[in-house]
């Protein structure tokens, strides 16, 4: 199967970040986001449990968007907090900005007092810095998105857990970024973010250029994986067979056209 497509190599990225996880809540916020989990679901980490994103846990693995056919549980709103709390749980969010700590901001722009754009809101950023693993998604990858220093901290970085204690730091785990250019995590020098590798077609340089802050890189900075012929047909066939996907990653030519 030829043609890999920037979105599939986002989705298996994603999907490797949630691998290893085991028997944890797999909590995606997005489209790719939960396109990439369920592929985890279906190949790498079949333990990982899923939901539908409202009510339910699910025990088959539906398309984007479609309603599971096997229910194995009930996870209405308030029952996400008893696993944030209970720390068994991998999100992935959105991030308006994200800097060089790992510091995300989905509240507000601007000065708190005042922003220039309001935003989402916390929502549900601090509890889950401070309670389980959480990883982040950028489908459009620029130096407004990279900041140096974010405007409003809502999800916590490493450092700055740190510097709050150890009740903010004991579960502290920002585990990996995965935008439309690469993917990174925190093991940077002195816990800042590095680049792990540049999706195909993408360069050190570009990346470094639509980043607004100096990024860790390696002597070597390795390509992102494409998906495996199992892992295409499970994406294009079962999971997204709508295409549903490049609504959030367009080919590069049709980014341009």
């Amino acid at each position: 199967m030829s043609d890999i497509t920037r979105a599939d190599v986002c989705a298996a990225a994603i999907a490797d970040a949630f691998a290893e996880d085991g028997e944890i809540f797999g909590s995606p916020m997005g489209m790719l986001p939960m396109l990439g989990v369920r592929l985890a679901k279906l190949t790498a980490n079949p333990d990982l449990v899923i939901s539908d994103g409202e009510s339910l846990f699910l025990a088959g693995v539906p398309p984007l968007f479609a309603k599971g056919d096997v229910v194995e549980g009930w996870i209405p709103f308030r029952r996400v907090f008893d696993v944030v709390a209970y720390g068994k749980r991998h999100v992935m969010m959105g991030a308006t900005q994200v800097d060089r700590h790992g510091n995300q901001n989905i509240s507000a722009i601007g000065d708190f007092a005042q922003p220039k754009r309001q935003l989402l809101g916390s929502r549900g950023a601090p509890g889950n810095t401070v309670n389980n693993r959480t990883s982040y998604w950028v489908p459009r990858h620029s130096p407004r998105v990279f900041v140096e220093s974010v405007d409003i901290v809502s999800g916590v970085g490493p450092n700055r857990a740190a510097q709050a204690g150890a009740g903010a730091s004991k579960y502290n785990d920002i585990h990996r970024l995965v935008s439309n250019l690469g993917v990174f995590d925190m093991t940077g020098a002195g816990g800042t973010m590095r680049l792990r590798s540049v999706h195909p077609g993408v360069t050190v340089d570009e990346v470094i250029a639509a980043t607004g802050f100096e990024l860790d890189i390696p002597a070597e900075v390795p390509t992102s994986r494409e998906p495996t012929f199992e892992e295409l047909v499970i994406i294009r066939e079962m999971l997204d067979p709508k295409g549903l996907r490049f609504r959030e990653v367009p080919e590069p030519e049709q980014a341009s056209s």
